[in-house]
């Protein structure tokens, strides 16, 4: 059985892609209710990563949410003023948390939502079917399609404040 994380306490993020290094790093349990874990983290990339449609930048604090029991993390994005930039989803295996550490397994499909009400955007579909995935795992691959589907869906319907809200 997964632990549980306590508010205020140090944990370290795994982020595992397939076919590269994990990316760890710190952050702060905010919530942990036994399905979705909630954790607060400033941007641990490069001093900036520009992706054309949002910049990632020293000093953005990402406040991000994982489900034991859903194929997705959703991460909110603000800048160090305050103001959202939207969220970044990504396509993932259910979450586990073990011995302070809260692991996330990326399927390769990401999804982001700007916070402007603009459309969403669907990315990475290249990495994923270059990952292999739909040809050796098919079960995991069509839950990641469901649920970018179903992300999707939030956004459009404008939905992701619900989503995130942490008590």
């Amino acid at each position: 059985m997964d632990a549980m994380l306590t508010a205020g306490e140090p944990v370290t993020v795994i982020l595992r892609k397939h076919g590269r290094a994990d990316v760890r790093y710190p952050a702060t349990a905010l919530d942990d209710d036994g399905t979705r874990a909630a954790v607060r983290a400033p941007w641990a990339g490069p001093p900036v990563r520009d992706f054309g449609f949002v910049r990632f930048e020293h000093g953005d604090v990402f406040t991000e949410h994982y489900w034991r029991d859903r194929w997705y993390a959703v991460k909110e994005v603000r800048a160090a003023d305050g103001r959202r930039k939207g969220w970044y989803c990504d396509m993932a295996r259910p979450a586990c948390v073990r011995d302070g550490e809260l692991t996330s397994v990326d399927l390769e499909l990401d999804l982001w939502v700007p916070a402007d009400g603009s459309a969403a955007l669907r990315l990475d579909e290249d990495e994923f079917l270059a990952s292999g995935l739909p040809e050796t795992d098919p079960e995991a691959a069509g839950q990641a399609r469901q649920a970018l589907d179903e992300l999707a869906a939030r956004a459009r319907a404008g939905t992701f404040t619900e989503l995130t809200a942490v008590p």
